[in-house]
């Protein structure tokens, strides 16, 4: 089922999913006020002022009637066209899990969406260098936008890394076990995985999207972007992600043939040769 892969539209598409999210994101205040503005006065306006503060299109206006324009609509319509676009369209390369299932193709995208974030993180970093460094003109958004981009990556990549089976495990009593107790250990890990979810969501779902999220709670820095309204919601949504993953990954490894695990696996052989090559060995 391997592809060839780092084709021209694996960037493209990723890169478009991530340009049209970030763009809805920092935008998220008209959308509010479209959709639920605030009953309180004071809050409707407090809102309405962070928008036009932070509006990067405040020469256009808003569409049927409301503070969204048409840059902001046309970002949220693409946002699951792409994500759709870009689910059925990933390649699985060779160093990825080889028994995946349809339905591991959202992971996978996710996981793209992910390298481009690191790919964008890294460029935010060369160019404030350059400006810091070479042109003696620093800018005041550069570092934040990192930390904020980081904080995304830390948590989509747990997704992508789950459905890899790449997440970190110890195999002393789970190799040990018969095949029978080994599925038995694995469904328990997933149920408290899904409890463990299930509890965090419900705890503090009202903390997270209504005092942080539907407030749009900013950074309160110069650049003053909406770290907390946007990372606190992240957590909740990635570790759902995760649990339901972790379900597929119970499911479609039911049947599988126990994996039995060595210090050999430790080895990446790819790795090793590469080195030798470099070094000139044989």
């Amino acid at each position: 089922m391997e592809e060839e892969t780092g084709g021209f539209w694996e960037w493209v598409i990723p890169l478009a999913f991530l340009i049209c999210t970030g763009w809805a994101i920092w935008h998220t205040p008209a959308y509010l006020l479209d959709f639920i503005p605030p009953d309180n006065p004071s809050l409707f306006d407090q809102m309405s002022e962070l928008h036009l503060r932070k509006d990067v299109t405040p020469g256009l206006p808003g569409l049927f009637g409301g503070i969204a324009d048409a840059l902001d609509w046309a970002a949220l319509i693409l946002i699951p066209i792409v994500f759709v676009i870009g689910c059925l369209t990933v390649k699985v390369a060779p160093m990825e899990y080889p028994h995946w299932r349809s339905i591991d193709r959202i992971a996978l995208f996710i996981g793209r969406v992910t390298m481009m974030m690191i790919i964008s993180m890294t460029g935010v970093m060369l160019y404030e260098v350059f400006l810091r460094y070479v042109i003696e003109a620093p800018t005041l958004w550069a570092n934040e936008l990192t930390l904020w981009i980081a904080g995304f990556v830390f948590m989509a990549s747990g997704i992508y890394a789950m459905q890899q089976r790449s997440h970190i495990r110890i195999f002393i009593l789970y190799d040990l076990a018969p095949r029978w107790m080994q599925k038995l250990f694995d469904t328990i890990s997933v149920v408290l995985l899904a409890i463990f979810a299930f509890f965090l969501v419900f705890g503090s779902y009202h903390q997270v999207f209504v005092t942080k999220f539907y407030k749009w709670e900013m950074f309160g820095t110069a650049f003053d972007p909406p770290i907390p309204a946007t990372m606190q919601p992240m957590v909740l949504i990635t570790v759902v992600l995760i649990a339901l993953q972790a379900i597929v990954n119970l499911i479609a490894d039911w049947n599988l043939e126990p994996t039995v695990h060595t210090a050999a696996d430790d080895i990446d052989e790819e790795e090793l040769e590469a080195i030798k090559r470099s070094v000139g060995s044989d």
